[in-house]
């Protein structure tokens, strides 16, 4: 067992009033067009303005975990108070009070319930969760095996990360040609810095900051085909300017005469590093990478040469 101060490195722990188990946080739900987190059974909050873009269906790599959950005392009145427990008693007595009884074996002890929780979005989560104890109790400071540790909370942090989705732009705009400059660069790419947060309320929290650094061109063909330009583009591209040296954007080489629907498809992907808030976790993360395509039909001016 490792010691949970210990895993929460520099982190306060201060635990507070938790959930109950089987509580769901809809806040931790991320479901755009390609994350792929889903929180199920668990207390984890995700928090920030870098919800609600497009993901890059970053997974975490261990899809189910235990959480901290209530002390002795209130785990035992969770399972015997109220209305629920009531019914379930009354259902069948005797698995009843073998249910209650393995509460009530930890009164007045020091220490913390932990119940299992996992990603719902990963078609191996619910397995996981399955292997997992419904209850395990562990003294004060210690977490079990398989207990969620600050690397973890940030590795779903990067999972629950989104970014604006960019519409692009070219210059020209309906149609190119050979050898002519075509402009790129991007509109609705919204803030150049995102965050998000994901924490356990009361237990530890880590927060991702993803930073707009510049932009990838893929003309939609071969090296022999399109030249392309990206040393002037930055984070988000170059209009055309009159007068402006050509730095960012595609010269085609070839008309698109010879390809499917005689257009080729552009790309451009947004390029954002990640970085872990005040050096939390000694974690590095891969940069989140979005990408936004557009067809360029390219043509070829004929010349007529008379003698």
């Amino acid at each position: 067992m490792k010691p949970l101060l210990a895993v929460l490195l520099a982190v306060p722990l201060t635990l507070g009033p938790t959930p109950g188990p089987g509580d769901v946080d809809v806040s931790g739900d991320q479901r755009g067009r390609t994350t792929s987190l889903s929180l199920e059974a668990s207390t984890i909050k995700i928090t920030g303005d870098g919800k609600g873009g497009s993901g890059d269906g970053y997974r975490i790599p261990r899809p189910c975990w235990y959480e901290p959950s209530l002390d002795a005392e209130e785990m035992f009145r969770l399972h015997t108070e109220g209305a629920g427990p009531a019914r379930r008693a009354g259902i069948d007595e005797d698995s009843f009070r073998a249910f209650v009884q393995q509460f009530k074996d930890k009164l007045g002890k020091p220490g913390r319930w932990w119940v299992p929780a996992y990603n719902k979005a990963d078609p191996n989560g619910a397995a996981c969760w399955g292997g997992l104890e419904q209850f395990i109790f562990m003294p004060p400071n210690t977490t079990p095996p398989s207990g969620i540790t600050i690397e973890q909370l940030a590795q779903i942090a990067r999972a629950a990360l989104t970014v604006p989705e960019p519409t692009v732009k070219l210059n020209p705009d309906a149609k190119s040609f050979v050898n002519l400059p075509t402009y790129v660069w991007l509109e609705n790419v919204g803030q150049p810095r995102r965050t998000v947060t994901a924490s356990i309320p009361g237990v530890m929290s880590v927060t991702l900051v993803a930073t707009l650094q510049d932009i990838k061109i893929d003309p939609g063909t071969t090296k022999d085909r399109a030249e392309v330009h990206e040393e002037g583009c930055g984070p988000s591209g170059k209009p055309y300017t009159k007068g402006a040296q050509f730095t960012c954007g595609v010269r085609y080489l070839r008309s698109a005469i010879d390809q499917p629907r005689e257009k080729y498809t552009l790309t451009v992907t947004t390029v954002w590093p990640v970085q872990v808030a005040d050096n939390v976790v000694p974690f590095q993360f891969a940069p989140v990478q979005v990408g936004a395509s557009r067809d360029v039909p390219v043509g070829e001016i004929q010349s007529n040469v008379k003698p």
